[in-house]
């Protein structure tokens, strides 16, 4: 019963760890993860958060937010949209694509791998915390 009771507890407390989604730049490094839509960087630091349609930086503060189609700055400016999976800064260029588990540049060259994150976790990830 003991042993029981300590795998349950093992599990229950390895549990949040097993859905974090890890985030490998074009040299197959680990520079991040997202876990229960909290960021963190390679080394496992907290760098930020979103909740809703607002993203947050590590100390708590509004660093922005997705409002539909549009990414704002902390301050209301537009930063950048996306269409599809095309990512464009505030003046429409590309500057980048998701490609299921893939993200390219704005040139097409292949930057992130992103295995598992929603396409709205990559977006947050990709405007406020690469």
């Amino acid at each position: 019963m003991k042993n029981l009771l300590l795998l349950s507890i093992l599990t229950f407390l390895l549990l949040p760890c097993a859905n974090a989604q890890n985030i490998y730049n074009s040299k197959g490094s680990n520079i991040g993860k997202v876990n229960d839509n909290q960021y963190y960087d390679g080394s496992g630091s907290f760098i930020g958060k979103s909740k809703g349609e607002y993203v947050y930086n590590r100390t708590g503060s509004n660093i922005g937010r997705i409002n539909g189609n549009y990414i704002y700055n902390r301050t209301g400016k537009m930063i950048g949209r996306t269409n599809d999976n095309y990512l464009y800064n505030k003046t429409g260029a590309n500057v980048g694509r998701i490609n299921d588990d893939y993200v390219y540049d704005g040139s097409g060259k292949y930057i992130l791998r992103v295995s598992g994150l929603t396409r709205r976790q990559i977006i947050v990830y990709f405007y406020f915390f690469y």
